[in-house]
């Protein structure tokens, strides 16, 4: 963690606001592309709301590490994530229960349409394993350095740009068995 960081860090936990407007300021961007990743474009900004009040109520907990802030940032970001997915897990088993099947219906579908290049690295994307997906939703879409998502996956840093290797491996594998 960088001097400015662990002073900044220091005064939110003495209860300076503009310490905490500065630092949800620069983790803002990056928090919110990775939980619209994960949550879905409509979700992410009440995802990053959740995040930095989770961080807010227990900075006391925070221990400086090699990850330093965002690193322990995006691990709250990463459990408000997993969260959400349990709580519309429950949401639809319910409405599945209770609702007629949507198709017998005829009502249009409710999603976006993309382009097919888009929709085509979309599909690549989903079929990689979900431990592919998030580590390059943490490396790639939130930005953070190898020795950050090791720390949010509590692997070492090695391992992860490893796993980023391979992960990008397969999403191109899968792209090249997609167009032929």
């Amino acid at each position: 963690m960088d001097p400015d960081e662990a002073d900044l860090v220091a005064a939110a936990r003495a209860g300076d606001e503009d310490a905490w407007e500065v630092l949800y300021r620069r983790a803002y961007p990056r928090l919110r592309a990775y939980l619209a990743r994960r949550l879905g474009p409509g979700e992410g900004e009440d995802a990053v709301h959740e995040t930095m009040t989770r961080a807010v109520a227990g900075l006391d907990r925070y221990q400086v590490g090699p990850a330093g802030f965002d690193g322990w940032l995006f691990g709250i970001a990463r459990h408000v994530s997993a969260d959400h997915h349990r709580r519309q897990a429950r949401s639809k088993r319910r409405a599945v229960a209770m609702a007629p099947d949507p198709q017998a219906s005829g009502e249009p579908d409710e999603g976006l349409v993309v382009s097919e290049e888009h929709a085509q690295v979309r599909r690549a994307f989903q079929a990689l394993s979900e431990g592919d997906r998030e580590l390059l939703e943490l490396r790639v879409v939130a930005g953070l350095s190898a020795e950050q998502v090791a720390a949010v996956l509590r692997r070492r840093p090695g391992a992860v740009r490893t796993a980023q290797s391979r992960a990008l491996a397969r999403l191109r594998e899968q792209l090249e068995r997609d167009d032929g």
